[in-house]
């Protein structure tokens, strides 16, 4: 199966699959087990289609939404994702299950090619204001005849959104990464290749940061 059409088959509407497992044999008759993703990788390379499928379907919606968190643009983030199964489907071999969990593994894979985006769009991101953002937010606010500046629903989102935007990428990331997606710090750590230490000072920052940021707008969410 060709590099594209494993993208093609990409779906944005998934579902989280259950945990389950098993054991292998390896070739020096030791056994070891598997997680379900572990299981479906090493069926991937085996050339099994209905795996790569079910490896899509489990994972798009979580790679999606850091996408989304970074870029703030939804189309601009299934592209993204699209580009990460992309470069899953080139680099699946260098997956090691014994070294950690395949969802770290994507995550820090996710990241990488997030970065990559972010430098080489750098100089477009410059010329997007997220004070003209800010701005057209705060008059749909003042449309609606909101009172005390507080935003509900979607407008709080998306002021939400906005907020992580003025955060520099390395803060940013940190803040997805735990307090959106929910990570161990552990985790992050992987996914950052950077110590413990460090992801908890950039996370206090960019928490700090954010709350900056909302309050000056007099937002709560």
């Amino acid at each position: 199966m060709s590099a594209a059409a494993a993208v093609a088959q990409i779906s944005l509407n998934t579902n989280a699959s259950g945990r389950a497992w098993a054991l292998t044999v390896t070739a020096t008759g030791t056994a070891r087990v598997l997680d379900a993703d572990s299981q479906l990788v090493e069926r991937c390379l085996t050339g099994d289609q209905g795996a790569w499928e079910d490896l899509v379907k489990a994972h798009t919606r979580r790679v999606f939404a850091i996408c989304y968190r970074f870029t703030g643009k939804d189309t601009e983030a299934q592209d993204l994702a699209q580009d990460v199964f992309l470069r899953v489907f080139k680099t699946l071999s260098s997956f090691r299950a014994g070294e950690g969990s395949f969802s770290v593994w994507l995550t820090r894979l996710t990241r990488n090619l997030l970065i990559d985006h972010y430098r080489r769009s750098r100089l477009d991101r410059a010329t997007d204001s997220i004070e003209d953002q800010l701005a057209v937010l705060e008059e749909r606010t003042s449309t609606h005849s909101r009172t005390d500046g507080l935003l509900a629903g979607r407008e709080a989102s998306e002021m939400l959104q906005a907020g992580l935007q003025k955060l520099s990428p390395e803060l940013r990331e940190a803040v997805i990464l735990r307090d959106l997606e929910e990570l161990e710090y552990r985790e992050i750590a992987k996914v950052l290749n950077v110590p413990e230490g460090t992801v908890k000072s950039r996370l206090n920052r960019g928490r700090a940061e954010l709350a900056r940021v909302l309050k000056r707008y007099k937002v709560t969410v």
